[in-house]
């Protein structure tokens, strides 16, 4: 319906006139009515009264717009999603925010209780830290003997695996530097690059198979002056305050290009993982990437201290998102007992100890079959021998010397290479007792082989 311009004088329409009739546009005239023109004050008063309201409306939208700016403002603010300058490590920010639905659906938000909000920021730049805890990393390069098949002949040759390794202690002759036992395992070379990129040999000091921790050391009178005033201890610190979701730092010579930083949390505590031979390991679980290479580095804290030691072979590399470490403060006494231990040098060949068995290999294969630990089954032993003298007898099975595994005849003469006659050893061995095979342990003396053996 059409407003009609006839007025009555006072401004409204004259209903008992027109009832019954239909009303027109302004320019229309009404049927059986003289056609009347509208009143010139009325059309300015509406005129005016709609500008008023566009004027309002306008100003209403702005205020609305200029409040909404400022609450998304203090939100992100608070919410720490806007760039800072400079972001302290921990600060710890309290602000008063009214409820959202007052802001939105309630004129007087100063009505509504008011929502304390405490809100903690992280400072997300670990580079400092890493700074000063990287010159501790060093990569090594392990060169090993490996077996290889050409068209149906067997070969060897000497092939190079990377790893990594924490400098955790100095005296007054060497280098102490910790990593995982399959890192140095079957080597015939240790390289160690430390931060400054200088290369020095390695020896290896002591291993514990079990744990696959090693301590091996480098001469200091191998190091120019440089690499010494370049190079630092790393600080322990204790994984068993550890947290789920905490930060935490991965460093070492991933896929052999170098030192590599990877950061993530710690996503499990505690995590038993089971190995192929059944021997069950507890472990720190981390998303931090752990590559190949990685073996041997450091898991760290916001703080820069080692809370765990990478280990790149569990888990597989169909595995995303799952690396291991093994605990710091489950390693430390290990550690600390490996660093005690002689180091050793490859012996001349004339000079090499003698244990005086006879032996057969017990593999994965036959272990599986016949219920048997792996390592070196003894058939038999010479008299007055080195392995009679020391206790050892006809069917126990060695499976480590002074912590190294053993598992072949190749893998035992490797190990011998580094004891002269006269040495002592520790030697583990699996004995059948009452259907089931017991651990015991021997110090043995080697012997000098005899001649024409």
């Amino acid at each position: 319906m059409y407003e009609n311009n006839t007025y009555s004088e006072n401004n409204q329409f004259p209903h008992e006139e027109y009832k019954g009739y239909q009303t027109y546009p302004t320019n229309q005239t009404v049927w059986g009515e003289p056609e009347r023109k509208a009143a010139p004050q009325a059309k300015t008063e509406k005129t005016g009264g709609f500008f008023r309201k566009a004027i309002l409306s306008v100003s209403l939208g702005l205020c609305f717009g200029l409040f909404a700016g400022l609450g998304f403002y203090a939100v992100q603010k608070g919410a720490g999603l806007l760039h800072e300058e400079k972001a302290a490590v921990t600060e710890t920010v309290t602000q008063t925010q009214a409820p959202i639905n007052s802001v939105l659906y309630n004129s007087d938000a100063a009505d509504q209780q008011a929502v304390a909000t405490s809100i903690t920021m992280v400072e997300s730049d670990v580079s400092q830290m890493v700074e000063e805890v990287m010159p501790s990393m060093v990569s090594i390069v392990n060169t090993a003997t490996s077996e290889v098949n050409f068209f149906g002949q067997k070969f060897t040759q000497d092939t190079p695996y990377s790893g990594s390794g924490i400098i955790v202690g100095e005296t007054d002759k060497e280098l102490l530097i910790v990593t995982n036992y399959h890192v140095v395992e079957d080597a015939n070379k240790l390289e160690v690059t430390f931060i400054d990129d200088s290369v020095a040999e390695a020896q290896i000091k002591g291993t514990d198979a079990d744990m696959d921790l090693a301590v091996i050391s480098v001469s200091l009178s191998s190091l120019d002056d440089d690499t010494l005033h370049a190079v630092t201890v790393a600080t322990l610190g204790n994984s068993d305050t550890l947290r789920l979701g905490e930060r935490v730092v991965a460093i070492g010579n991933a896929l052999g290009y170098g030192q590599s930083v990877t950061g993530g949390y710690i996503s499990a505590l505690n995590r038993e993982v089971e190995f192929e031979d059944g021997q069950m390991a507890t472990y720190i679980q981390t998303d931090a990437a752990i590559n190949g290479g990685n073996s041997g580095g450091a898991l760290l804290n916001m703080k820069g201290e080692v809370i765990g030691i990478n280990s790149a072979k569990i888990g597989g590399s169909s595995v995303e998102g799952m690396g291991y470490a093994i605990p710091i403060t489950s390693a430390s006494p290990i550690i600390a007992d490996l660093m005690e231990r002689q180091t050793r040098n490859k012996v001349a060949e004339n000079e090499i100890g003698y244990m005086g068995i006879s032996l057969q290999a017990v593999t994965s294969d036959i272990s599986k079959a016949y219920n048997m630990p792996v390592g070196i089954y003894v058939v038999s032993t010479e008299e007055g021998s080195a392995a009679q003298n020391a206790g050892i007898i006809s069917g126990d099975i060695i499976t480590k010397i002074d912590g190294q595994k053993v598992s072949s005849y190749e893998g035992l003469q490797k190990i011998l290479e580094y004891y002269a006659v006269g040495d002592e050893a520790k030697v583990t061995v699996m004995r059948p007792e009452n259907g089931e095979y017991v651990e015991h342990q021997f110090d043995i003396t080697f012997g000098r082989r005899p001649a024409g053996r």
